[in-house]
């Protein structure tokens, strides 16, 4: 079979939007205004590691036809949540999806043309980043966005369907465009750019990507150098089958990959000595309508995945063998369209940003009582003059 040689480029070029599912950024939480430091963050040494607990969200909607798109800050407090001062922010471009680095200290926002960043203070408070009177720190049409645990890289999915680009996180949070590494896709495959993760393990240094009806591509990742080399390519198992988001677990050991359509569902894969695959006894395990995000709970027992069409999240306890068991209540109800969830670093709270809605953002508790099982909590809304807001995306310091 002949195949498409695409290249991981240095900057992308505008494209047509695609309008896709989001993933969620990262975990954290209760407002805290201390802040410690850490060596080794992007490439200039010593940073600040910003130890305060926010959450960020994205949103992109209509007011008459004038489109607005914001991003709007809340913190934590006994279970419900607070807006921060200041927010929203405008943007001047549609968002689609938002990434923090470990040590807190940064912001990323990715969507139509650009993307943009942010410095994190320890209320919360965020200032824009730029360079020589520019604020766009990279130019491309971004539709999922991840970064290295190290905080040196940072990998955004374009919406072309051919490219992976991929920036070296410098110590003042500027991107330095840098080269990757070619990889092969069978031709003919429709390719539907929805997700991207890199494993939090330096042990276990793994990237993936989703490509809708064009499946799912897994790289080993080189923390050094930023480079990436593919592995294996895991072909969804109909034409009618779409992989829609994907997440490793803790260990870096297990990639799961949230399905739509046929033989939809969510799939733990073990991955084996060289990366290879191996789907778990009884993958896969059924979702609801349109799944779009997955959340791993900070105990590793428990996984999440949102369901955009259905507006439930769907809930499993994680067995021997990566076998998943449906919890106690699941699916859970949550906003309409629910499009990116995130966890707070305290194993306390799980949130969901709903792009139709009823809440923008929903937060939830653990059960008490039933393991695994969520609970509802506080709710938010992004402040914008017009609800549903259209929230796509939240992001979680860590």
């Amino acid at each position: 079979m002949s195949v498409l040689v695409v290249r991981i480029r240095r900057w992308a070029g505008l494209s047509a939007l695609l309008v896709l599912p989001l993933l969620a950024g990262c975990a954290g939480f209760f407002p805290k205004t201390t802040s410690t430091t850490s060596t080794g963050t992007g490439s200039g040494g010593t940073t600040t590691s910003n130890t305060g607990d926010y959450a960020y969200v994205a949103s992109s909607f209509l007011s008459g036809s004038t489109a607005i798109y914001t991003l709007t800050g809340f913190s934590v407090g006994s279970g419900a949540l607070a807006k921060l001062s200041g927010f929203p922010v405008t943007l001047p471009f549609a968002p689609i999806t938002t990434a923090i680095t470990p040590a807190n200290t940064y912001l990323y926002v990715g969507g139509q043309g650009s993307i943009y960043g942010y410095a994190i203070s320890s209320t919360g408070a965020l200032t824009q980043l730029g360079s020589n009177g520019s604020v766009i720190l990279a130019t491309a049409n971004v539709v999922a966005m991840d970064i290295s645990p190290d905080g040196q890289w940072l990998f955004a999915l374009d919406s072309n369907g051919s490219t992976i680009d991929e920036y070296q996180i410098q110590a003042n949070g500027l991107l330095a465009p840098t080269t990757g590494t070619a990889y092969a896709v069978a031709s003919g495959t429709p390719v539907v750019p929805s997700g991207i993760r890199v494993s939090k393990n330096p042990n276990n240094a793994y990237l993936a990507v989703a490509l809708g009806t064009g499946g799912d591509l897994l790289y080993t990742l080189n923390t050094s150098t930023g480079g990436i080399t593919f592995v294996t390519a895991v072909p969804p198992p109909t034409t009618s089958t779409a992989d829609q988001a994907v997440t490793f677990d803790a260990s870096g050991a297990t990639l799961y990959v949230a399905r739509s359509g046929t033989y939809g569902g969510l799939v733990p894969f073990a991955i084996g000595q060289g990366g290879t695959l191996t789907a778990v006894s009884g993958a896969p395990f059924a979702l609801g309508a349109g799944p779009s995000s997955i959340v791993i709970d900070s105990t590793g027992k428990y996984v999440y995945v949102g369901n955009k069409v259905s507006g439930t999240i769907s809930g499993f306890s994680i067995g021997s063998g990566g076998v998943l068991t449906a919890l106690s209540g699941s699916p859970y109800a949550s906003g309409s369209g629910v499009a990116s969830l995130g966890r707070d670093n305290s194993g306390t709270y799980l949130l969901a940003a709903a792009v139709n809605g009823g809440p923008d953002v929903q937060m939830y508790t653990f059960d008490s009582t039933t393991p695994g099982k969520l609970d509802p909590s506080g709710t938010a809304f992004t402040g914008n003059p017009i609800e549903p807001a259209g929230a796509l995306s939240v992001a979680l310091t860590h």
